[in-house]
């Protein structure tokens, strides 16, 4: 008789470990995160923050003002979130990590979700109204199959 075992990561079976959550800002994102959140501590899971920051077209980017106004957004956006956390702390924990991506938002949440091996994709849905017709990157990232994903509205 030979006993198996199991060496080998399995997605899904004990919970996620890392909950990943894209966040971008807009209102749609941030009740992305809060839902995450609320995930990642009933899970006791690492709540991973992910900001995309925009890569311009070679003949769009004439110089640092694009690069400093994204980044301005992720330092706006980390500061908020380490103030609500403050704020919460002793009342609602979570563990939590920013990250920041380059590119455009599906490639650099695919990205980042294979990086930090997440368990589960939470995203906020698209307040655009031509991504209803091309195809929001939640819908993308639906398609791609390689994680649970959870679209807030």
């Amino acid at each position: 008789m030979t006993e198996h075992v199991n060496t080998g990561f399995e997605r899904g079976t004990d919970g996620p470990k890392v909950i990943l959550a894209g966040i971008d800002g807009s209102d749609s994102s941030l009740r992305a995160v809060a839902y995450a959140a609320g995930l990642a501590r009933r899970q006791n899971a690492l709540l991973a923050l992910v900001y995309v920051q925009p890569v311009m077209a070679a003949g769009a980017s004439l110089g640092a003002p694009v690069a400093e106004a994204t980044g301005e957004v992720a330092e706006e956006i980390v500061t908020g979130i380490r103030e609500a956390a403050e704020r919460l702390k002793g009342i609602f924990d979570v563990r939590w990590e920013f990250h920041t991506f380059r590119g455009d938002p599906y490639a650099g949440l695919v990205s980042a979700a294979q990086e930090l091996t997440a368990d589960a994709v939470v995203v906020g849905a698209s307040e655009q109204a031509g991504h209803r017709i091309v195809g929001s990157v939640a819908v993308r990232l639906v398609k791609a199959g390689r994680w649970p994903v959870t679209v807030v509205p």
